[in-house]
């Protein structure tokens, strides 16, 4: 127990940090198109997705090897967390803005936090008890969500989830 509450603040800790970063990383990189696959490309809610998806994925593998070898639905809570987490931003973000009708970088930037620690603390919740799911269709799930993240950035639907309030395009610009 203490070494999967341990991980848990870790990798909340990491996650926080590291989507902060991929905020910036596509800028810093001079628009690197290689880097456009896991940074924020643009300000679309889409892009601010990989901020939490991620690191989460990361951490998920990470964890994988410290923990997934002694908990036996360790694959199947990460996998839920990062859902939930991702989820809470996209509903989070259309709801508020649907209610006010404009959105608010505070709001914006807190939902990224408390998606974070939503999708950490489901995950910690599941490990703790006997819940099962199948470890291959978590890993699919993973693996989709990962192509669609990559396939996304490059050719992304002409859809509102993805477009770029600020310059009103989509995907690269």
């Amino acid at each position: 127990m203490k070494k999967i509450v341990r991980f848990q603040i870790i990798s909340f800790i990491v996650v926080c940090i590291v989507g902060t970063l991929l905020h910036f990383t596509f800028e810093w990189s001079g628009n690197n198109r290689i880097v456009a696959a896991f940074s924020s490309t643009n300000e679309s809610t889409w892009e601010h997705l990989k901020l939490v998806f991620y690191p989460m994925l990361i951490m998920t593998v990470i964890g994988y090897f410290y923990l997934g070898k002694d908990v036996k639905n360790y694959l199947c809570a990460k996998t839920l967390g990062i859902i939930y987490a991702i989820s809470f931003i996209v509903i989070f973000f259309y709801t508020y803005t649907g209610i006010i009708g404009k959105n608010f970088a505070f709001l914006d930037i807190g939902s990224f936090f408390v998606a974070v620690i939503l999708g950490e603390f489901i995950t910690y919740r599941l490990l703790l008890t006997n819940f099962v799911c199948n470890k291959r269709f978590a890993f699919i799930v993973l693996v989709v969500l990962l192509l669609c993240f990559v396939l996304f950035t490059y050719a992304p639907p002409e859809i509102g989830l993805f477009r770029d309030p600020i310059s009103n395009g989509f995907g690269i610009q």
